[in-house]
This record gives C-alpha cells, sequence and structure tokens, in this order.
C-alpha cells in the first residue's frame, strides 16, 4: 500500500531569508528543504512583447 504525504503549502514553511531556503519538518524526523532555485526550476516568464502593434494606445 501507497501513503502519500499531505499537502503543504509554501506559506506553511519556516523561510531563512539569509539563504532563500525553506523548511519544513517531515513526520519521519527529517526536514523538507526547498531553496529558491528548486521553486523557480521548470518556471517559464515570457519576455515582454516589442511589438508596437500589440501595444493599446
Amino acid at each position: 500500500m501507497v501513503v502519500f504525504p499531505d499537502e503543504v503549502e509554501v506559506e506553511d514553511f519556516q523561510h531563512d531569508e539569509d539563504s532563500e531556503t525553506y523548511f519544513y519538518p517531515c513526520p519521519c524526523g527529517d526536514t523538507f528543504t526547498i531553496t529558491k532555485d528548486q521553486l523557480m526550476y521548470g518556471e517559464t516568464i515570457p519576455a515582454p512583447s516589442t511589438n508596437k502593434e500589440l501595444v493599446k494606445r
């Protein structure tokens, strides 16, 4: 039988501003650690359009 943990929101994590790292205690006694780079991994942020026809005046 496979057991999945509860979903945890990023807001529930403790945040260390100096290292930009988030921490959350694991029920097994360990700690989940997420860095800012991991949060942004796979995110695609489109570049602003420079096409003047798309800009409303």
